[in-house]
C-alpha cells in the first residue's frame, strides 16, 4: 500500500502556518467590515459554464487549469478557480441588482491544476472584495484603499509596491488592440509560440509574457496611453487623484494588463520582491462587461483578490497564540470540579486547556508546551482546604486562592491578555 500523503499541490495546514493564515483572515474581515462590506460565501463548485463564459474558452485557466468533472447527474461541474465569476453569478441569480450597489467580501479555497511551487498550490486560498453596480472612479479608489489598509494592518505595507495602469474603455481598447497586432505582426518571428497564439486571440496578453524574447520586444511596443480617448484619460486621472489625496503611492505600469474584453479602465497589483516569481499578493481591476457576459443586465464592477498563503508568508513572525489557563486536576473529584471551573472561565471569555489525563508532571509539561500563562492545580489537599493552587508559569511562583473566588480572580487578572 502506498504511503498516505496529500495529493500533489495540496497540503495540510496546521501549526504556525494555520496561525499565520488565520491572522490574515481576521485582519481582512476587520478591514472589510470597517469599509462596510458584507460577507458572501459562494459554492466551492459551480456549473462549468460560469467559468468558461467569464474566463474565456481560450484562457489558460479554462483550457489547462480548471478541475472540471461530470457529476452523477450528468452536469459538468468545476471547482472554483477564482472568486469573481461566482460572485457575479450570485449577483444575477440572487437578484442583487434590486438593492443598488453591492459591496461584498469573501474568502476561501480555490483550485487550479498547475505546477506547484513556493506560494502556489493546486488548492490555495484567497481573499476577495467586489463592488458591483458602481460606475464611478470612487469605487476603484475605495477598494485599492481597502487593500492598502489591509497591508498596513498586517505590517506589510513596506514590503509591497502598488502598480497601476488603465485599460481604457472599449473604444480605446479597440484602437490599441489594432496597434498591438500591427506591431507584433512585424516581429512575429521573434515571438514565443504562446504569444503567436495570443496575437490572434488576445494580443494584450503578450504584454504580460514572461518569455525573454517577448519581453525584449515590449520596450518599443505601442502604449495604451497613446490610444486613450478623453473619457478613459479622465477616469484614470480621477483614480490617481483619489489615491494621491489618500497618500497611497503607486507606480505607473504600462505592461499591467487584463486580457479579457470585459475588463476596462483600472488595473492594479500590489507586488512584492520577497516571494520570488510569485510577486503579486493582491491583484484586481474594473470589469464593467462581466455581468452582461454572464447573462445579466449591463452592470459595472470592480474588485480584487489576494492570496492568503502569500500574505501569510510575508509576515515577519508567526502571530502569538492566546496563552491559556491550564487545568491540572488530580483525582476523580478534582477532575469533575476542574471541568466546572473551566466551563465558568470559558463563559467569561478566557481560553482554558484541559489535558484529560496524565500525572501532574506530564500535565505541567503540556502546560509549558502550549505556553500557558498559569496552571490551576487541584488535588485532594486543595479540595479539603477549599482552595486551588495557582502556579505562574513564567516566574514559577505558586499561591493558593479560595475556590469560591477563583473564577472571579482569574477573570480580573488574565482577561485583558487572554
Amino acid at each position: 500500500m502506498a504511503k498516505l500523503q496529500p495529493v500533489r499541490g495540496t497540503r495540510d495546514i496546521w501549526g504556525d502556518e494555520a496561525r499565520r493564515m488565520e491572522h490574515v483572515i481576521r485582519a481582512f474581515i476587520g478591514v472589510a467590515q470597517r469599509f462596510c462590506y458584507s460577507k458572501i460565501s459562494t459554492p466551492v463548485f459551480e456549473f462549468a459554464e460560469v467559468f468558461k463564459r467569464s474566463l474565456g474558452e481560450a484562457s489558460d485557466v479554462v483550457s489547462k487549469e480548471m478541475y472540471t468533472f461530470t457529476d452523477r447527474g450528468g452536469e459538468e461541474i468545476t471547482l472554483r478557480p477564482e472568486y469573481t465569476a461566482g460572485i457575479a453569478r450570485a449577483y444575477i441569480s440572487e437578484g442583487m441588482q434590486q438593492f443598488g450597489v453591492s459591496k461584498l467580501y469573501g474568502y476561501g479555497p480555490m483550485f487550479r491544476y498547475e505546477r506547484p511551487q513556493k506560494g502556489r498550490y493546486r488548492q490555495f486560498h484567497q481573499l476577495d472584495v467586489e463592488v458591483i453596480g458602481a460606475a464611478d472612479a470612487g469605487a476603484d479608489i475605495e477598494i485599492i484603499a481597502l487593500g492598502q489598509q489591509l497591508l498596513e494592518d498586517l505590517g506589510l505595507a513596506g514590503k509591497v509596491e502598488l502598480h497601476l495602469n488603465s485599460l481604457g474603455d472599449m473604444d480605446s481598447r479597440k484602437a490599441y488592440r489594432a496597434a498591438l497586432v500591427a506591431y507584433f505582426s512585424d516581429h512575429k518571428d521573434k515571438l514565443s509560440d504562446d504569444s503567436k497564439i495570443r496575437l490572434d486571440k488576445n494580443p494584450l496578453r503578450i504584454l504580460d509574457s514572461k518569455d525573454r524574447g517577448d519581453r525584449a520586444l515590449l520596450g518599443d511596443a505601442p502604449k495604451l496611453s497613446d490610444h486613450m480617448n478623453t473619457a478613459s484619460a479622465d477616469f484614470i486621472g480621477a483614480v490617481k487623484a483619489g489615491l494621491d489625496a489618500l497618500d497611497i503611492a503607486y507606480l505607473q505600469d504600462d505592461h499591467l494588463v487584463r486580457g479579457l474584453d470585459y475588463y476596462c479602465h483600472t488595473a492594479f497589483e500590489f507586488i512584492t520582491t520577497e516571494l520570488g516569481a510569485q510577486g503579486t499578493v493582491i491583484g484586481g481591476g474594473r470589469y464593467d462587461g462581466l455581468i452582461e457576459q454572464l447573462g445579466g443586465p449591463p452592470t459595472p464592477g470592480v474588485g480584487w483578490a489576494a492570496g492568503i498563503e502569500r500574505l501569510a508568508m510575508l509576515l515577519d513572525e508567526t502571530p502569538p497564540q492566546v496563552r491559556p489557563i491550564a487545568m491540572v486536576p488530580l483525582g476523580n473529584e478534582a477532575e469533575a470540579r476542574a471541568l466546572a471551573i473551566a466551563h465558568d472561565l470559558r463563559l467569561r471569555g478566557l481560553a482554558v486547556d484541559t489535558a484529560f489525563r496524565g500525572n501532574i508532571k506530564k500535565r505541567l509539561q503540556r502546560a509549558n508546551r502550549i505556553n500557558a500563562r498559569v496552571a490551576v492545580i487541584l488535588g485532594d489537599d486543595e479540595l479539603a482546604k477549599g482552595v486551588a493552587s495557582l502556579r505562574d508559569l513564567d516566574s514559577g511562583n505558586q499561591r493558593e486562592v479560595a475556590l469560591d473566588d477563583l473564577v472571579e480572580k482569574l477573570a480580573d487578572e488574565l482577561a485583558p491578555e487572554n
